[in-house]
């Protein structure tokens, strides 16, 4: 596990953005908070991370939102309103060549795949934030490693 309390949306934006560095086609993040807690300012940065311009904002009535602008593709997914029972073909974003932003992933446990890594964004005040990432899996403990090794190295 990996935590780190940003104290502006820049410095959520920021740290996200070098987040983005770290990630390959195939990752997978699932993304929790409350409403305004942060997550589309995090996936913002993961964007700008990858190399994508286009405007970002919440998937919520879309379901999936594409940004294929970058080095990789990001898949930014809301399944607020989706079952795991339902079929709608998000498997071939999760599977995909980019990498899953997926909120409300607790939703479809069983289209996640076994290597994951779950980003939490907690709201401490007004402007301040934790963001707890979790690995489940081998791939996502590496990237959390790196981004640590990173954090350390640049404070």
């Amino acid at each position: 596990m990996y935590q780190l309390k940003t104290h502006s949306p820049e410095e959520t934006m920021n740290f996200s953005e070098q987040f983005a560095h770290y990630l390959q086609a195939g990752d997978v993040l699932t993304l929790s908070g409350d409403l305004g807690a942060g997550k589309t300012i995090f996936t913002k940065g993961l964007a700008k991370g990858l190399g994508i311009h286009e405007m970002v904002n919440s998937p919520t009535f879309t379901i999936v939102k594409e940004y294929t602008s970058g080095q990789l593709p990001l898949y930014h997914m809301d399944v607020y309103r989706i079952s795991d029972e339902e079929d709608i073909g998000l498997e071939d974003y999760i599977e995909g060549d980019g990498v899953s932003v997926i909120e409300w992933a607790e939703n479809i446990p069983s289209w996640l795949p076994d290597d994951v890594l779950s980003i939490d964004i907690k709201r401490i005040s007004e402007h301040e934030r934790m963001i707890t990432c979790t690995a489940h899996g081998s791939r996502s403990e590496r990237i959390n490693e790196e981004i640590s090794k990173h954090e350390r190295t640049s404070h």
